[in-house]
């Protein structure tokens, strides 16, 4: 069976506050829905000072939907390490592990974007090295014992649920994520579909002596959008995927590497490229392989065409995946 993902990272380009409170409410009632369905996990995400709204804080958005589902996992893909306080965080992924028994799921990556760095004061040149910090402080903390910190002794509690610690992987598209995740034993999430570099890792794992795998992504993964009548649904709706694929992709240098690239200019090209999808539920079932991504609120779309979207796949196509 594939493994089902519902993606939010609440964009709305025309957002008021009003609206987005609605539109924030609305992907927590969808992931409740969604968690007594059957679906795999909610994804979310970071980013900071987009026009267009979107999230910039995925642990809290966890949180609420931790606190509104009973067996969903959340994965936060990805947190921009850097850019967070190694202690302060190592403390919300424990509370957060805690009060879900388990279901967060933590993907730490550095970013692609210097602006951000800018305006959170952190120096883009040191992310490297602000990283290979943050994921031995997280690994330290959640211990619960004393260890050092920047030159002071600390502790952090409470302990996590999930031992040895909760689940962390690192995310990246550089050898040296690859070299990060090798070194401390942790869980490798390529960015993009990249088999030399997951080749990479595991030569590293054996030099290092460490234990570990590594999640790549399939060569498509492309994000969904349910409907009954896809050509309809393309002609009233293509302007939100458009806006989405064209905010990522000018985010993105050309040594960037993600899963998600668009080089559409319009909603036409967009379509024939593929990387965002409208299927209808017989053709979303026929698409099981390693993951399928439900991405119901891309780009500011309506939340009533959403939930119709939400609604075709856990009613129409979960059961028969599960079947």
């Amino acid at each position: 069976m594939a493994f089902t993902v519902v993606r939010f990272n609440l964009v709305d380009p025309a957002a008021t506050p009003e609206s987005l409170a609605d539109r924030y409410r609305a992907a927590l009632e969808m992931t409740a829905y969604a968690d007594d369905r059957g679906v795999d996990t909610i994804q979310t995400e970071e980013h900071h000072g987009a026009a267009d709204n979107w999230m910039p804080s995925p642990f809290t958005f966890a949180g609420a939907v931790l606190g509104a589902t009973r067996r969903i996992a959340v994965t936060v893909s990805a947190v921009i390490g850097p850019l967070h306080d190694p202690l302060r965080l190592a403390e919300d992924i424990a509370v957060l592990d805690l009060l879900s028994r388990g279901r967060l799921v933590t993907v730490a990556g550095i970013g692609y974007r210097p602006e951000e760095y800018a305006a959170h004061g952190v120096d883009w040149k040191r992310r490297g090295a602000l990283q290979d910090e943050l994921l031995d402080t997280l690994l330290a903390a959640w211990t619960g014992e004393d260890f050092t910190h920047r030159g002071r002794t600390v502790r952090v509690t409470p302990r996590p649920y999930t031992q040895p610690h909760p689940m962390l992987l690192v995310g990246g598209s550089s050898k040296a994520a690859a070299r990060r995740a090798a070194r401390l034993g942790l869980p490798f999430f390529p960015s993009a579909y990249l088999p030399e570099l997951e080749e990479h890792y595991h030569r590293l794992r054996e030099e290092y002596g460490t234990e570990g795998f590594c999640m790549m992504p399939a060569a498509e993964t492309p994000l969904l959008h349910v409907a009954d009548d896809p050509d309809e649904t393309w002609a009233r709706y293509g302007e939100y995927f458009l806006h989405e694929a064209r905010t990522y992709a000018s985010w993105q240098s050309r040594d960037i590497r993600s899963a998600v690239r668009s080089t559409a200019a319009t909603v036409a090209e967009l379509r024939e490229e593929g990387v965002y999808r409208v299927v209808t539920p017989d053709q979303c079932a026929e698409m099981a392989g390693d993951s399928l991504v439900l991405h119901p609120l891309c780009g500011g779309m309506p939340v009533d065409e959403g939930w119709r979207s939400v609604q075709l796949f856990c009613e129409q196509v979960l059961p028969r995946l599960k079947g």
